[in-house]
């Protein structure tokens, strides 16, 4: 690091001020690739101002319902020491875009068909559209398919 960037580099309190998250969030972020930081020689977490801009967009992701893995998946080739651009954004709001307009579709039926829905967790039902269209799962036979395949400890 050169020293203009230790001067300008933000400590893990200053990212979770700035931010909006708690320090458990950035460190939560870091542990899953979404960010990067590096240790000062007393061993001291610092970020590129850059991690702010990154942090806004995940968490824009998040509220959007974008899993994890894909916002790292799309994260992955962007420089940590560079701040996201717009252009950036706009590409990421492209791959994520189909994605979206598929969840939007599934919670407006859920939406419209709830009351329908009895709550058993058979998850076989002939008039269970949501979870189970066509009764495929009713092929298999009987009862709960999906929650018996779970195996609980």
């Amino acid at each position: 690091m050169s020293d203009n960037s230790l001067k300008t580099a933000l400590t893990v309190g200053e990212v979770a001020k700035r931010s909006g998250v708690a320090v458990s969030t950035v460190h939560f972020y870091e542990a899953r690739g979404l960010i990067v930081g590096w240790r000062t020689d007393g061993n001291q977490r610092r970020y590129h101002r850059s991690v702010l801009r990154r942090i806004a967009i995940i968490r824009v992701a998040l509220l959007a319902g974008v899993p994890l893995a894909t916002i790292r998946d799309a994260l992955v080739d962007l420089p940590h020491d560079r701040v996201p651009t717009k252009d950036d954004w706009v590409r990421f709001a492209k791959a994520w875009k189909e994605m979206l307009e598929q969840r939007i579709v599934s919670l407006t039926q859920l939406r419209d068909q709830i009351t329908s829905c009895i709550g058993c967790g058979c998850l076989s039902l002939e008039e269970c559209p949501l979870r189970n269209p066509g009764d495929e799962l009713g092929r298999n036979g009987p009862g709960p398919r999906r929650l018996g395949a779970r195996r609980w400890s």
